[in-house]
């Protein structure tokens, strides 16, 4: 199974894409990322309508949709894990996580989503959202593997 990230906007060098270079390389599957930017200055809704096709163009065929959305649903680290180990055991191609920008999600790719997930019910800025995706991700991988990352 591949893993892929779309994400809004263009990391530039900060801790935050430190942050998630450092779990992004320590994930075993294949993980992608997927910067998309709408350059023209739109209104706020029609920028977050833009910004979702631009997140749907960048999906792969065959992947799974999950979305990162304060409106989804909060699951423990063990729930994480047990999903994406759900998905591979049913042969998902590619597992993909869209992360919105500053007005969030487009309701078309919401609506796409086999998984709305929350980080609780905070908004967190998109480029920390992706750190915390990449060491959930690796933390998912060391459950499914049964290491002792998770408990120390």
């Amino acid at each position: 199974m591949r893993l892929a990230i779309l994400a809004v906007g263009r990391a530039k060098a900060s801790p935050e894409r430190e942050l998630y270079r450092h779990y992004a390389q320590r994930i075993v599957w294949p993980l992608g990322l997927s910067e998309v930017e709408e350059k023209r200055k739109l209104a706020p809704a029609e920028t977050k309508k833009a910004e979702g096709r631009l997140l749907l163009a960048a999906l792969p065929k065959d992947a799974a949709p999950w979305a990162l959305d304060p409106r989804g649903k909060a699951l423990t680290s063990e729930e994480f894990a047990a999903r994406i180990a759900r998905e591979r055991d049913a042969g998902t191609a590619t597992l993909a996580f869209a992360i919105g920008g500053a007005q969030g999600l487009a309701e078309e790719v919401l609506q796409r989503a086999g998984l709305k997930l929350a980080f609780g019910t905070l908004t967190w800025p998109h480029m920390l959202a992706r750190a915390m995706l990449a060491e959930q991700l690796y933390r998912a991988q060391q459950i499914i593997a049964g290491h002792p990352y998770h408990r120390g």
